[in-house]
């Protein structure tokens, strides 16, 4: 037997619902290694889509998705952003994000660090220096912590891969 994790399928099969009638059912699978599917099992795949790193554009929409609830600075300057994650994937970009929502955090506690756990739950203005925002300072430095997931090599097996099945 094989987990359900093993067995990716792509299929449309006809089936019978609880009133004897046919309808279609579209199963829908994804894997990030996609040369390690049975040939049997690639070949019921009718199509197969390849989804490249995001490009610019879609660099700057994960940018403005994942910071669309956190306070932001007036020195954020998404096309250098964009320009310094060539080569991110969507996941790297969130992680990036979420790495310089934490920094404001992380200046506090620094300041603060005389201080016990306890007396910074009630003290006002550890309170209101958390909600500083972030700043282009806090993502280039996310950035230089951050870094991308997907190698060269990577990538080049994926377009080999799609070329050699045909990926739409």
């Amino acid at each position: 037997t094989t987990s359900s994790s093993d067995n990716n399928t792509n299929d449309t099969k006809p089936s019978i619902n609880s009133e004897g009638k046919a309808k279609i059912v579209t199963v829908m699978a994804a894997t990030n290694r996609p040369w390690d599917l049975d040939e049997a099992l690639r070949r019921r795949f009718e199509k197969r889509i390849y989804i490249p790193l995001p490009n610019e554009k879609g660099r700057n929409e994960l940018f403005k998705i994942n910071l669309k609830n956190i306070k932001l600075l007036n020195d954020i300057n998404f096309d250098e952003l964009v320009k310094r994650t060539e080569g991110y994937s969507g996941h790297d970009i969130s992680n990036l994000c979420r790495e310089a929502a934490f920094m404001p955090m992380r200046r506090n506690m620094e300041l603060n660090q005389n201080f016990k756990i306890e007396e910074l739950v009630n003290n006002e203005e550890f309170k209101k220096n958390l909600d500083t925002g972030i700043s282009m300072k806090d993502l280039l430095q996310a950035i230089t912590n951050i870094s991308k997931s997907v190698s060269k090599k990577d990538l080049d097996v994926y377009e080999k891969w799609t070329n050699e099945f045909k990926s739409v």
